[in-house]
């Protein structure tokens, strides 16, 4: 697989989910969009995907047959039909599972596409559509150079203290049981972010960030590197999340064969698909329909906005110990961008900490806006919207002036 480099024009950026594909034509230099769009309920009769051109109505278009491979044509054929000045000069790929291996993003060869299908086993529902993403581009336009941006990357710098499990030496140098930690793209976006909303240097801050969405995981950033985080080996561990569970005791793979004959793999589908908000409501993965259930009173609902709120206050005081000290903690994602009562608990909860909210400031800010929602105090606590495609973009033009490296040795 041979690339072209290129230096100016847009990047195409794909973010390819187990049933999902975002995709954005970016403008690197001001992070403008050209094109847009998101595919849905992809592998379901209802898959269908949401195009957005600059300054024109989205155009809803159907997917015979629902697949990550009919969507990514429709990208294709879409960004074909672009006036010259638009057309993508590089391709960029959010890939969730880098292992030990990649430090940071590369670009895409041969031996890079071996090693992400080796790392597949750690996230089956991830690496797999990111690889029909990198196939489909490199039929379509050969010479046409891509990037993967691992997920994992940014966490590379946690020490061992905080990425070893407490388990037999073998399966670690074995088998590379470890934690790696994801949403690496979003904290090292946001941290940066962050640092120029306050006006500090990122050498100089110890941070927190908390991405809150259907996946949700907080990272302790320290002087811009990572230092620990709460996912672990797989995106399965942690906080509280859509349909995750987080944190269990690994016991109940056991007890669950014991008692119900469910086999591993029924556990783990089970903790990943029907569990978190999802599993401790009933009813819905969705925090919006979560809180408006909880406001008419239904109990399970409230038990599980409590219990998110609680283990991210618990993870974010727990992530302060690999810091030493608390500069700011920082929200981002769907839910940390938009739920104003997520966080003003998860702030009070952190009282004990110094932070002290502005009421007002959390009611204000949000995706549109992002700043501080606690008062002139330190520590500090912030807002501010994460923008992972942008962030791919800048690594894919970054690395496509450059194609000289050598990833044979992979």
């Amino acid at each position: 697989m041979t690339a072209t480099p290129a230096t100016t024009g847009h990047i195409l950026v794909f973010n390819a989910g187990s049933s999902s594909l975002k995709v954005a034509l970016v403008d690197p230099a001001t992070g403008a969009r050209a094109m847009s769009g998101t595919a849905q309920r992809l592998g379901s009769p209802d898959a269908a995907f949401a195009l957005d051109h600059d300054g024109e109505e989205s155009t809803l278009l159907p997917l015979h047959d629902g697949t990550h491979d009919e969507a990514v044509s429709a990208v294709l054929d879409a960004a074909q039909r672009l006036p010259d000045e638009l057309r993508p000069v590089g391709a960029g790929h959010r890939v969730v599972h880098g292992g030990e291996l990649f430090e940071e993003s590369v670009l895409v060869t041969d031996e890079v596409v071996a090693a992400i299908t080796r790392f597949s086993d750690l996230a089956p529902l991830h690496n797999p559509p990111a690889l029909l993403g990198i196939a489909a581009v490199g039929a379509r336009w050969p010479e046409m150079p891509q990037v993967a941006v691992f997920d994992t990357a940014f966490h590379q710098t946690m020490p061992a203290r905080a990425f070893r499990y407490a388990v037999p030496e073998e399966w670690y140098a074995d088998l590379g049981v470890r934690r790696y930690g994801f949403h690496g793209t979003s904290h090292r976006y946001v941290s940066e972010r962050a640092a120029v909303l306050m006006g500090r240097q990122p050498s100089e801050l110890a941070l927190v960030v908390v991405h809150l969405g259907n996946g949700c995981s907080a990272a302790a950033v320290l002087g811009g590197r990572s230092v620990d985080t709460t996912m672990g080996l797989t995106p399965l561990e942690g906080l509280v999340m859509g349909t995750r569970s987080g944190d269990v005791d690994p016991g109940v793979f056991g007890y669950l064969a014991r008692q119900s004959s469910m086999s591993s793999e029924d556990v783990t589908d089970a903790l990943n698909t029907r569990s978190g908000l999802l599993g401790l409501t009933g009813r819905s993965n969705d925090m919006r329909e979560v809180q408006a259930a909880a406001r008419k009173g239904e109990k399970r609902a409230q038990l599980a906005v409590d219990v998110f709120v609680y283990r991210v206050a618990k993870a974010v005081a727990a992530l302060v110990v690999g810091l030493g000290r608390l500069d700011a903690v920082v929200f981002t994602g769907g839910i940390g961008e938009n739920d104003a009562p997520v966080r003003r608990h998860v702030v009070q909860a952190l009282g004990f900490l110094g932070l002290e909210l502005d009421e007002d400031a959390n009611e204000k800010h949000g995706r549109a806006t992002a700043g501080r929602i606690c008062r002139d105090v330190s520590p500090t606590a912030l807002v501010v919207p994460t923008d992972e495609e942008l962030m791919i973009a800048r690594d894919t033009v970054r690395l496509v002036r450059d194609s000289e490296t050598d990833y044979s040795d992979l």
